[in-house]
């Protein structure tokens, strides 16, 4: 087990014997004996090992710490698949929501645009002698005319957006 634990902390590291014999104060076969068990390092070794490792001592002379990195990295592979998983659901419910609601918004125009077109204006009929009525005609008749301009304009907008979304999407 210590072996195997001092090459995988060593590789995790990225250094090599001789670099870690450096920082250790030992000959690299010290090190190279220590990996292949045929020597093992004092109680005063074992402290400076973990302390250079940032590893315990009960865990570099415990379990394979290889394979309890691979099953670390099981686990945070599982949980990072669920993430991803969540954040797409959650970027496919934002897309369908803004797709509903320009979809909410065209039918509004068209039905208020039809609406306007079969009132057929009926502030002309009025009686513009009375101010009140005078300013709320003009308001109508402004609001009318300007919708009637911008209106198109608006569904072609808003069409144009949701035929992209749709495109994008079954991309």
């Amino acid at each position: 087990m210590l072996k195997d634990n001092l090459k995988t902390l060593r590789k995790n590291k990225g250094l090599s014997q001789e670099e870690l014999s450096i920082k250790l104060h030992v000959v690299r076969q010290t090190v190279s004996k220590w990996e292949s068990g045929l020597s093992v390092p004092d109680a005063e070794m074992l402290i400076t090992i973990s302390e250079i490792f940032e590893t315990p001592v009960n865990e570099i002379l415990g379990e394979n710490i290889e394979e309890k990195e691979k099953n670390d990295l099981k686990v945070i592979s599982e949980k990072l698949e669920v993430i991803n998983e969540q954040l797409s659901m959650h970027q496919k419910q934002k897309r369908k929501k803004t797709e509903n609601f320009l979809i909410i918004a065209d039918v509004c125009i068209i039905l208020f645009f039809i609406l306007l077109a079969g009132l057929g204006s009926p502030y002309l009929s009025w009686d513009f002698s009375n101010p009140e009525w005078a300013v709320v005609g003009t308001f109508w008749h402004m609001f009318e005319w300007i919708f009637f301009k911008i209106a198109p304009l608006m569904i072609i907008v808003i069409t144009l957006t949701l035929g992209i979304m749709f495109i994008k999407r079954n991309k």
